[in-house]
């Protein structure tokens, strides 16, 4: 079964490449997601990459969690479950005016 890893502390020179060959060294990589920045297009710093099994991606953790690469102390561990968010954004109210209608009493 598929064992997913957070990788953190990226430096944003790291590529999707360099991820894929780190980690093969320590078993067989299903899929590598190199987090990106919507407007920017560039690196948020941190990944997720899939190993065959948990074994391999024990392995990973073991070797690679703490080490140095382009300049940063990679962080390697499971992937936790995304957390449910509430839903929509929006609301907030008056934005500190209170409600109802303003303005003066005559």
């Amino acid at each position: 079964m598929n064992t997913k890893l957070f990788v953190g502390n990226l430096s944003y020179n790291v590529t999707e490449n360099d991820l894929q060959d780190l980690f093969a060294q320590h078993g067989t990589v299903t899929e590598v997601n190199l987090m990106l920045d919507r407007s920017s297009g560039r690196s948020r710093g941190f990944a997720f990459v899939t190993m065959e099994t948990k074994e391999m991606a024990d392995a990973a953790v073991k070797a690679l969690n703490g080490t140095p690469l382009d300049g940063r102390n990679l962080t390697v561990n499971e992937a936790r479950p995304r957390e449910e968010r509430p839903g929509g954004g929006g609301g907030g109210g008056g934005h500190g005016r209170g409600g109802g209608r303003g303005g003066r009493r005559y």
